[in-house]
């Protein structure tokens, strides 16, 4: 199933000698260059009552009609009825706050009980657009937030923010050891050469910079502020890995569990029970794809992290570090 909405227009003169593709793309600013190439390349677009190719340039004058469609997702992802702890929303975005544990898109051994299938539980127009609204993800055991585009405009100019590095995203994360200062990862990501379920940094992989400032120091670990210039898979998890400090309870990219030296019976049990990466996306400033209203919004620590910065504090402090 699909919404089709069908365009006329006549291509200005000021626009001679362009491909179709950008002066389509230029003309109709809802729609992405790749998915209106799609449409020519399917036959979904004429120019003069002929079908053209996306890189046909144009002279001016020129009829263009572009028929375009936008397949539904319900036959692909089930609505659910899901709690979801909306942070903000209007007619063009939401922004959620994820719980941790939870699985942003339906995937193999996770058809229910994402973000996504709660999304399309609260509002069924969302399956008109490609991953339900989603503009961006967190892996399962990180919390934070998320921004949901509610319409196909929001969801092309927030695409665009993301991928110009105008979506300012902070992280709180706890790693081990610590650091003395902060600083910037600038480090190329990629499949591992081995394991392909993970991520590695590794020459030939594509760019990815983390910049992190410390919070607090403890006596073996450190609270970070951490935000990203890129998004690749784990990347925050891989450069603090790289670092040698890598984030607390990380199944995949941490190390064995380490109780300081000392450290009483409340902090090892804490320690002993943060069984997913110490990490959580805290908080989110970027423009309103629609008035360019500057927006900027923030979450709480959440309840394990809670838990374990007060250990760590406690134990900094009994021991005379002081926690800073």
């Amino acid at each position: 199933m699909a919404d089709t909405t069908r365009h006329q227009i006549v291509v200005p003169d000021a626009m001679a000698g362009k491909r179709l593709d950008r002066v389509l793309a230029e003309m109709f600013p809802d729609y992405s260059r790749s998915r209106i190439r799609a449409w020519i390349e399917a036959g979904q677009v004429t120019l003069d009552d002929r079908r053209p190719r996306p890189r046909s340039l144009v002279h001016g004058g020129e009829r263009v009609e572009l028929v375009a469609t936008i397949e539904k997702e319900e036959g692909a992802v089930e609505p659910q009825s899901l709690p979801l702890d909306i942070v903000y929303e209007d007619d063009a975005l939401i922004v959620i706050d994820k719980p941790p544990g939870m699985v942003t898109h339906p995937g193999a051994g996770n058809p229910r009980n994402t973000v996504q299938n709660a999304l399309l539980g609260f509002d069924p127009t969302l399956a008109t657009l490609p991953r339900g609204g989603l503009i961006h993800r967190l892996d399962k055991d990180t919390g934070g937030l998320l921004i949901v585009a509610r319409s196909l405009p929001a969801l092309t100019r927030l695409t665009r923010a993301m991928q110009a590095r105008q979506i300012r995203r902070e992280y709180r994360a706890i790693c081990h050891g610590v650091l003395t200062a902060g600083g910037c990862v600038d480090r190329p990501i990629g499949r591992h050469p081995v394991d392909r379920t993970r991520m590695a940094v590794r020459e030939g992989g594509r760019a990815a910079v983390t910049h992190y400032r410390v919070s607090e120091r403890y006596r073996a670990h450190t609270l970070c502020r951490v935000t990203l210039e890129t998004g690749r898979t784990h990347q925050i998890r891989v450069h603090f890995q790289h670092l040698g400090h890598p984030l607390v309870g990380d199944p995949v990219y941490g190390r064995r569990l380490s109780i300081p030296a000392g450290a009483d019976a409340a902090l090892g049990e804490v320690l002993r029970q943060f069984r997913r990466q110490a990490l959580q996306a805290s908080r989110l400033e970027f423009e309103h794809p629609l008035s360019a209203e500057s927006l900027a919004f923030s979450t709480g620590v959440s309840a394990d992290m809670s838990r374990l910065i007060d250990a760590l504090r406690k134990d900094a402090r009994s021991q005379g570090s002081g926690g800073k």
